[in-house]
Parts: C-alpha cells; structure tokens; sequence
C-alpha cells in the first residue's frame, strides 16, 4: 500500500476500540524513556498504529503534538518497521514531544517486539 504525498491513510490507523483492547489483551509491550509501545500481530501485510495520550500529558496543545509527532515517525520509518503489527503508542511520562528522540524510540522498540509470523496454514487441495 502506498502513501500519497504525507497523508496518514485509514488503513494505517486503529479506529476502533476493540482494536486497541485487542492490543492491550495480548500483553505484549517495551518502553523506554520516551515512549511504551504495545504489539500484536494483525495478520495484515502493512503495520496500523494507534495513539494512546491520555490528558495528564498535558493540555490539548501538549497532546496533538505528541499525536502528530508520533505519526510523523510512523509514517517516515516505515520502511524500517516490521510488517503485520498493532502498534499502540502512549509516551512515557516526564518526557517531552521531540521528534527524532520520539522516531529513534519507535524504530528501536518496534523492532525489539518484532513478534513472530504465525505460521500459514496450507490451503486444502
């Protein structure tokens, strides 16, 4: 799937609420000092993320950035991602919205949860 100019396609998000519990219920998770991301695999041939940025990370202002600043990694690392994952991402707290602080932690935490395929099931002759 391709991306048009910087847009962030609906295919790439989580949307839906059992979307994100279907993440959270998989207890699958690393973090670091700038963020804590959740995984599991979606069965997909493209990763989808979702924000998780609760109001004690601050004002409105404050959240929208760590929202699009988030997004902004995802969508310029991809390359360097895994393929087939939910990602849910929520900032660790005390750190602060920087970009390519933000962007080292997402490649580096994504790919430490890099979880197994399941293995394809052959199709019945």
């Amino acid at each position: 799937m391709d991306w048009i100019g910087e847009v962030f396609p609906k295919a790439f998000r989580l949307v839906h609420q059992r979307q994100f519990d279907r993440v959270f219920q998989a207890r699958k998770m690393a973090s670091d000092s700038w963020l804590i991301v959740h995984a599991v695999r979606n069965g997909l041939d493209h990763s989808r993320l979702g924000l998780a940025i609760p109001r004690q990370y601050g004002t409105a202002v404050q959240r929208v950035a760590w929202k699009r600043r988030v997004r902004d990694a995802f969508r310029r690392h991809r390359s360097q991602l895994p393929t087939g994952m939910d990602l849910v991402v929520r900032p660790q707290r005390g750190s602060r919205a920087e970009s390519e602080a933000i962007a080292r932690s997402l490649t580096e935490l994504v790919e430490r949860l890099n979880l197994p395929r399941p293995p394809r099931i052959p199709a019945s002759e």
